[in-house]
């Protein structure tokens, strides 16, 4: 299946992108591989006609977004993500009816509709770069409440207005599963994704996007980590670090909805172009303002 993904993507002229959160064996036929901050960028440099997102759906959004020009296919017309529908346009408008002065910045993992009602998009990565540059006293953050506890404690200088949006994967990791783990595991350093509840934050040696952990388990001479995030990032760490000891914090951290693409579901698409990923022109118009912005700020 490898060989022949291979011999497609030289046929199509195309490329793969591929989130930290996929299986082994879709991150291993994948032309670049990272996280949402990253492949955001990624996809506005590469010269191939086509562009196969082996991710969640906003994934496949925001790359449409930035290349208008090109075919953006995802492998699964289902894998989505939760959190990027928990906010909504009359909360929006109720919170800029209520502060004056008010940015409306917005988690990139969203849809591509909440997208459009923001002023700046954000990722894991650069959230708090970019509310500090911001010139907004006032911040409506949405959609994930936890990653905007998190901004709120590195950035207090700002009124940051929490939203109630949160990541199913993140938030079933708790205190007491932390506990566990450090007690089964007392030489290692914990190392958590801002999407966790601050009681789990509070408890980490290491708060950070997925890149960022990556980051820190590679660079960092502890031997052992308790990881709190999506496990796909396993196979990246032990890539560049073999003889890491590596821990969940929870038997099972896998997303369901990034579980969905397959090498079957990618050969699927170079072959047939299904799931083709489009937009509605006076949506993605407004929506590719804060996404342009965030790349800016970012620098």
């Amino acid at each position: 299946m490898k060989e022949r993904i291979e011999q497609l993507k030289k046929e199509k002229n195309a490329v793969i992108l591929a989130h930290y959160y996929v299986d082994e064996d879709v991150q291993q036929v994948a032309d670049y591989i990272g996280d949402s901050y990253y492949l955001s960028k990624v996809a506005t440099k590469v010269s191939a006609d086509r562009i196969v997102f082996a991710g969640v759906e906003f994934m496949g959004e925001s790359a449409k977004l930035l290349n208008k020009e090109k075919r953006v296919f995802m492998p699964d017309a289902t894998a989505d993500c939760p959190m990027a529908h928990m906010a909504s346009a009359e909360e929006i408008q109720l919170i800029k009816e209520k502060y004056e002065d008010v940015a409306v910045v917005c988690y990139i993992n969203s849809t591509v509709e909440l997208k459009a009602l923001a002023d700046v998009c954000v990722t894991s990565a650069n959230a708090v770069k970019i509310v500090k540059n911001l010139p907004n006293k006032n911040i409506f953050f949405i959609p994930d409440r936890n990653l905007g506890t998190f901004v709120q404690d590195q950035v207090p200088e700002k009124n940051i207005i929490l939203n109630q949006g949160h990541c199913p994967r993140h938030t079933i990791i708790s205190k007491a599963d932390v506990l566990a783990a450090k007690e089964a595991h007392p030489e290692a350093k914990v190392a958590v994704h801002p999407e966790c509840t601050k009681d789990v934050t509070e408890l980490a040696d290491y708060v950070g996007s997925t890149s960022a952990i990556i980051d820190y388990v590679v660079n960092t001479d502890a031997q052992e980590f308790i990881i709190g995030t999506v496990d796909g990032v396993f196979y990246k760490i032990h890539e560049q670090a073999p003889d890491k000891k590596l821990y969940r914090v929870r038997a099972v951290q896998e997303c369901t909805n990034m579980k969905k693409v397959t090498l079957e579901k990618i050969i699927d698409v170079l072959e047939n172009e299904t799931n083709e990923v489009f937009l509605d022109e006076t949506i993605a118009k407004a929506a590719i303002k804060p996404l342009e912005k965030m790349l800016e700020l970012a620098q």
